[in-house]
């Protein structure tokens, strides 16, 4: 059974979804478990994700075998729910997703990573940096939100501040996205995640590149609305309209993403 389950979540994702593949798929001395879900795209998705499986099954990409690749098309409820098939899919001893459009950092990137498993075997979560890239694959620097060393649930006091691409959580305490939040599940499921992980792995390095599309500015609005309800869910109202104090203070001072 491979350490690490890579997931990726499609839709209509035929202009960007080869690169992501091609970074998971030509890791260097090691096995990955390898599962993608499409939400029914009606462009050249799923014949992007058949054309690789055929490559796979004839032995091109020895990091994943054919019996580890497995993929889904159809119709869901969103993202996160997406998110929720490909989880409830995977053997590995980790989830990590890698959606359409972003990458794994190098090819070397999920044997580094195996490596320092081996050392630290009782980890529930590692993670790294992210290198933020454009649409065309343009380095866009790192976010403003660097991944503390020695990650804890306060951090998230600050925002999401390990990107959602470098996190990989152990299946075991891996709970499910609750889809009552449609824009900001994943910083409800981080909080979760570190409030039950006894270890946390820190990788100095980036370990994904993840792509950035536009937002428009009502998008924003409502993910802080959706955030900070989940954040005084998890914190409470009183340290919730400190952090988000502290936060517009910096505001003007920070990148974009």
């Amino acid at each position: 059974m491979a350490v690490v389950s890579v997931i990726t979540i499609t839709y209509n994702a035929e202009k960007v979804l080869e690169k992501t593949m091609l970074s998971v798929l030509q890791q260097k001395n090691c096995s990955v478990e390898y599962i993608l879900v499409d939400g029914n795209s009606k462009d050249k998705t799923v014949e992007i994700i058949q054309r690789f499986e055929k490559e796979i099954a004839e032995g091109k990409f020895p990091a994943v075998k054919s019996s580890d690749f497995r993929y889904v098309s159809e119709p869901d409820k969103g993202l996160y729910d997406a998110m929720n098939k490909g989880m409830q899919m995977a053997t590995g001893d980790f989830v990590w997703f890698i959606n359409a459009g972003d990458k794994i950092f190098d090819e070397h990137t999920v044997e580094k990573i195996e490596n320092s498993l081996k050392l630290n075997s009782a980890s529930d979560v590692v993670y790294g940096q992210s290198l933020m890239i454009g649409e065309n694959d343009q380095p866009l620097g790192e976010r403003h939100k660097i991944a503390p060393a020695n990650l804890k649930k306060k951090h998230l006091l600050r925002g999401l501040v390990v990107c959602h691409q470098s996190i990989l959580v152990r299946k075991s305490i891996a709970p499910l996205y609750d889809l009552q939040y449609r824009i900001s599940a994943d910083y409800d499921w981080t909080c979760k995640v570190l409030s039950v992980s006894k270890h946390n792995l820190y990788i100095d390095d980036y370990i994904s590149r993840f792509m950035i599309s536009g937002l428009s500015a009502q998008h924003r609005k409502k993910s802080w609305k959706e955030r900070f309800r989940i954040m005084k869910k998890h914190f409470g109202l009183c340290r919730t309209l400190w952090a988000h104090f502290v936060i517009a203070l910096r505001f003007p001072f920070t990148k974009k993403y």
